[in-house]
């Protein structure tokens, strides 16, 4: 067994700064009818697992929420987090999925 490098306050403290990004996220995938869900965090070796639900779970652009959004703000903003791994909630019905949201923006091209 390997021996820890962070203190118990350390820990703490990364995993509140985590947890209070998040939840400065969630309201921007809540407004489509989605939500995210922190399913796991090491804060030892920085590897975080969220999960997209809800509408994202019919959503077009839920992996480039994951990906462009959620990776790059939580890498940009917690200097500790070295890996983001996520995916979507597939046991909701896609029906019902769609029926939660709007989805994402997706601007329409218009010929000036």
């Amino acid at each position: 067994m390997t021996e820890s490098t962070l203190t118990d306050q350390e820990r703490a403290s990364r995993l509140s700064a985590l947890n209070a990004l998040l939840d400065l996220m969630r309201p921007s995938v809540q407004a489509d009818g989605g939500d995210l869900i922190l399913l796991s965090a090491n804060v030892e070796t920085g590897v975080v697992e969220v999960q997209l639900a809800g509408a994202c779970s019919s959503c077009a652009i839920s992996s480039s929420t994951l990906q462009g959004g959620v990776t790059r703000i939580l890498k940009d903003r917690l200097t500790w987090v070295t890996e983001v791994v996520g995916g979507v909630d597939d046991s909701v019905d896609f029906e019902e999925s769609v029926s939660l949201g709007t989805g994402g923006y997706v601007p329409r091209y218009r010929e000036l």
